[in-house]
């Protein structure tokens, strides 16, 4: 096989065909912004307390019926217990105060025999008000959102073996499909169990998506390929996660959030129009349909093909097991281990915007914004700086910050805030370039398969990533994890090849060569 960068370049490293793709292909990573964190708002759980049944109480005693316990130095009512019913009821009846001649905290108390109250201040309805699950069922809460991201390892698995066989263009397109029916069938769950089953589906469809659209940038020139991984793709995302809290805020029905979501994948049928990739179609021994591709574009760009574009080349297929059969290419599985513990704290925080203290919407609008400077800043470095050396420093800034937030005095939230923003920060610059730089690690022949492999490991990190911030009985536990996590991880990087200003190596040999 030739280099098919040299074998194309006249068709330059701009141009309207190379626009063209690369907008239509960004407009897909809004979709993973609307749907990668609307767990966020669909599994928020508002404040409530026991439900009181209409008994005959005095006012006093309905009031008091509540225990209340001391938290930051502010009176808060206990969420999942209340005094037992039949003796509140007894004493009222026997008109007994509260406070005079009885002692309520000597009381018995019993849990929320009949339900909950919730309040509607911030949410109407949310998957935790309508299945009830707080107090000893708030771990479903967690476990839901792991489901996301064990559909995210499944897709990961399964979506780069498929688009490596079928075309990364075929897999986009039905990966969309899916994720549309996914969610909007999530809408009519009638059973906290068909949501989890239905999430996972949603979670498979959407990395199948991200991966085959990433790998689909083969289409572009190298610049505008390096463009795409850094600023493009990232800042999309980045668009639509910026957009799902407004989206949220006018609709703070669960159900409804959800069918509004899924409605929005009828605006990437355009990308119908971007072409299969001609580096795989080549890789498949299909060169008579990678030629008139690649002559389109150059018809676009207003540019003369020569009479033969490619030579004859010899087809291999390849699977996960090549990625382990030489100690280079295992030592790049390294790259796994870096992937889970960046999950871990940048999912970690994203879902942990509901926990804070503050507006739930602009706290997710804000955390959505940080990334915003974080990608342009990334994408600008990439261009001049080595690649190990960016991402160890940004993976010291983003766990370094998380372990100084335990030394915040909870009087100073806000500063505490301000950390968490720059952990977060700290862990999208890394996520930006941990990406680009799986890309150029691997071959052509095995680049789908090997981002699918080295995602699939990340989502280990993003599956444990709910349960970290529910880590409640304390809460610098989770920062301190986090941090510890991300520290370490950035000695591994250490031992991974350096990719700038090297071509993309097109063949398991060439790739061997480049370190």
């Amino acid at each position: 096989m030739g280099d098919y960068d040299e074998d194309t370049a006249f068709l330059g490293q701009t141009g309207p065909y190379f626009w063209t793709t690369f907008f239509l292909l960004n407009t897909v990573f809004v979709s993973t912004g609307f749907n990668g964190l609307y767990i966020v708002f669909v599994g928020a759980a508002p404040k409530h307390h026991c439900l009181i049944p209409d008994v005959n109480l005095t006012d006093e005693w309905r009031d008091a019926i509540i225990p209340v316990r001391i938290v930051d130095g502010a009176e808060v009512q206990s969420q999942c217990s209340r005094y037992k019913l039949d003796v509140v009821r007894n004493l009222s009846a026997e008109g007994s105060i509260p406070g005079r001649g009885v002692n309520v905290t000597n009381l018995e108390q019993e849990g929320c025999l009949d339900g909950w109250i919730y309040s509607k201040d911030i949410y109407q309805s949310t998957i935790v008000t309508e299945w009830d699950l707080v107090c000893d069922n708030q771990w479903k809460v967690p476990f839901a959102s792991s489901t996301l991201f064990v559909g995210y390892l499944v897709g990961s698995l399964i979506s780069g073996q498929l688009s490596d066989r079928y075309g990364r263009k075929k897999v986009v397109f039905i990966s969309l499909g899916a994720q549309c029916l996914s969610v909007l069938l999530q809408s009519f769950s009638h059973s906290w169990r068909m949501f989890c089953i239905m999430f996972l589906f949603v979670g498979a469809s959407q990395i199948s998506i991200y991966i085959s659209a990433f790998v689909l940038t083969e289409v572009l020139s190298k610049t505008m390929r390096v463009l795409f991984t850094t600023l493009g793709a990232f800042l999309f995302y980045c668009i639509g996660y910026m957009t799902l809290p407004w989206i949220a805020y006018g609709i703070r029905e669960w159900r409804t959030l959800l069918a509004v979501l899924s409605a929005t994948s009828v605006v990437y049928i355009p990308l119908w129009f971007v072409p299969e990739s001609p580096r795989w179609l080549i890789t498949q021994g299909r060169v008579e349909e990678a030629e008139p591709i690649v002559r389109d574009a150059a018809r676009r760009n207003k540019v003369d093909a020569p009479a033969i574009i490619f030579k004859e080349s010899e087809s291999k297929t390849y699977t996960m097991l090549d990625i382990l059969k030489s100690k280079n290419i295992r030592c790049i599985t390294l790259m796994c281990l870096l992937l889970m513990a960046i999950n871990i704290g940048y999912f970690g925080l994203s879902l942990n915007t509901s926990n804070l203290s503050g507006n739930p919407f602009m706290n997710c609008f804000l955390s959505a914004t940080t990334e915003v400077p974080a990608y342009v800043v990334s994408t600008w470095l990439l261009k001049k700086c080595p690649r190990r050396v960016l991402l160890s420093s940004f993976l010291v800034i983003g766990g370094g910050v998380l372990l100084l937030i335990q030394f915040i005095p909870d009087a100073l939230q806000h500063v505490a805030l301000a950390l968490e923003m720059t952990g977060k920060f700290g862990f999208t610059m890394a996520f930006s370039i941990v990406y680009i730089y799986t890309a150029e690690i691997y071959p052509t022949v095995l680049r789908n398969v090997g981002m699918g492999m080295c995602s699939s490991a990340a989502r280990i990190g993003s599956i444990t990533a709910p349960y970290v911030i529910y880590l409640t009985y304390n809460k610098v536990l989770p920062y301190i994890l986090m941090g510890s996590l991300t520290i370490a991880s950035s000695v591994v990087n250490l031992f991974l090849p350096e990719t700038l200003h090297k071509d993309l190596p097109e063949t398991v040999e060439q790739m061997q060569e480049c370190q």
